[in-house]
């Protein structure tokens, strides 16, 4: 009786270790992520400081009745805060795995108040405009990048994607809200008390984030490298 050559045995050997397919993802799984504590906090945190977020439009019209632009340049507008992220949305990203993303993410909303402030109190300096479009669009590049990496970093890798979803969309809907209640505060209360109540919010959202948020430990950057565990996905 003669056996079966040993290439075949091999193939069949590979077949029968090689694992399961896994499943297709449902709509459940998605839902099941929310259980995961550091990601319901992180979920949490995108939709506090999405609910302050004022939308770019109203930011660019904002500047434009401060400074008196006109409005042949008013189109450019979202070129100068584009510009600001190409230049910095690298750099942004090396420095948050340099020294956490955490820090680079609140800094993030930390520029974005400063903006804020400067539509509501600068004098009217020349350079006002190009201020503002430059830390609108350093709020972006820390932030765009950061928030999907500590999001990517606490999921299971079978439901990256759906983990990235579930925050992206509640982040899109509560900016989405935000722009219906800062729209209606401009024509009850004005730009400037419009202005003022989202910068207050956002101050408060992003201390209740920086809370939320906390490292677990205060050596924990030195016992577990940054790509393993990044600070913003550690648990608290």
């Amino acid at each position: 009786m003669t056996s079966a050559p040993a290439g075949r045995r091999r193939g069949r050997r590979r077949r029968r270790c090689r694992p399961a397919a896994p499943g297709p993802v449902r709509l459940r799984d998605a839902l099941d992520l929310l259980r995961l504590p550091r990601l319901r906090a992180l979920a949490l945190c995108a939709v506090l400081l999405g609910l302050t977020t004022v939308s770019d439009a109203f930011v660019y019209l904002l500047l434009q009745r401060r400074t008196g632009i006109g409005e042949q340049w008013f189109p450019l507008l979202p070129l100068g805060t584009a510009a600001v992220f190409l230049l910095l949305a690298v750099p942004a990203g090396a420095l948050a795995d340099r020294i956490g993303r955490r820090t680079v993410f609140l800094t993030g909303h930390a520029l974005l108040l400063a903006g804020y402030g400067l539509l509501l109190w600068a004098p009217d300096w020349p350079a006002l405009p190009y201020l503002v479009l430059a830390l609108h669009g350093m709020f972006y590049a820390a932030t765009d990048g950061v928030l999907p990496a500590a999001v990517a970093a606490t999921v299971p890798g079978r439901l990256r994607a759906t983990g990235l979803a579930l925050v992206g969309t509640g982040q899109a809907l509560a900016r989405f809200c935000c722009s219906l209640a800062f729209g209606a505060a401009w024509t009850l209360w004005g730009t400037g008390p419009a202005l003022a109540a989202a910068a207050a919010g956002l101050l408060l959202c992003a201390a209740a984030a920086g809370f939320v948020l906390r490292p677990a430990a205060p050596d924990d950057t030195l016992t577990l490298p940054d790509d393993t565990l990044p600070d913003l996905a550690r648990r608290p």
